[in-house]
């Protein structure tokens, strides 16, 4: 009888954030996972003694977001550049969801190169998933790491921001988006997709775009 007020709370969450602070929808199946994550958390700490039928959806689910997270990491990368032995092992895991083991093996990844910002760009991203969406000490400093050891891609700070929005701190996120795209070079791929999401934030938030003519008359 309590999984009713739980669904309908979850229901009610993921409604408001699509239609109330506009979500993105690219950011739809991150962010219903993320519900699905804490339900399966209540499912097998709440009541242990429930049947074990809905894992078998959030499973599903975060095989679904694990791809969508590996995908997005790779666009950002070279398509003929391979990663390491490592990431692609830890890619493997975070297709099926199970972010911990995928972390581990990213861990051995950075130990032996600490020069590979991909493998602590998935590092990150695995911390963030493995903590339900929270933006973990151990997640901030991969990201940072990732940023060091490559400082021209947008890879790092792009997914900081996303971390922090799932975190529900969006104005970290237009912080950082309205810097990333302000530096980023014309013509890049990714200048477009960040222009958009960046607009529709600012949009959630009720504040407008800063353009240059302002910058120059202040």
């Amino acid at each position: 009888m309590s999984w009713l007020p739980i669904l309908a709370l979850a229901a009610l969450v993921f409604g408001l954030a699509v239609y109330l602070l506009k979500l993105p929808r690219s950011l739809w199946m991150l962010f219903g996972s993320a519900l699905l994550f804490g339900l399966a958390g209540y499912a097998m700490q709440g009541n242990p003694g429930q049947p074990a039928a809905p894992t078998a959806p959030v499973a599903e689910e975060a095989s679904q977001t694990g791809e969508l997270l590996v995908e997005a990491r790779r666009e950002f990368y070279p398509e003929g550049r391979l990663p390491s032995r490592f990431v692609v092992t830890a890619d493997a895991f975070t297709r099926r969801g199970q972010h911990a083991q995928a972390a581990n093996f990213l861990r051995n990844a950075v130990a032996e190169n600490p020069q590979d910002s991909e493998a602590w760009l998935a590092l990150g991203n695995a911390l963030v998933e493995h903590a339900n969406g929270q933006l973990t000490a151990a997640a901030l400093y991969a990201y940072s790491r990732s940023e060091q050891v490559a400082p021209a891609n947008p890879a790092p700070t792009y997914f900081l921001g996303l971390a922090y929005l799932r975190a529900g701190e969006p104005g970290r996120t237009l912080a950082l988006w309205r810097e990333l795209l302000e530096n980023a070079p014309e013509g890049t791929d990714w200048r477009g997709p960040l222009a958009a999401r960046l607009e529709r934030l600012e949009a959630m938030l009720g504040v407008g775009p800063v353009s240059s003519t302002e910058e120059t008359e202040g």
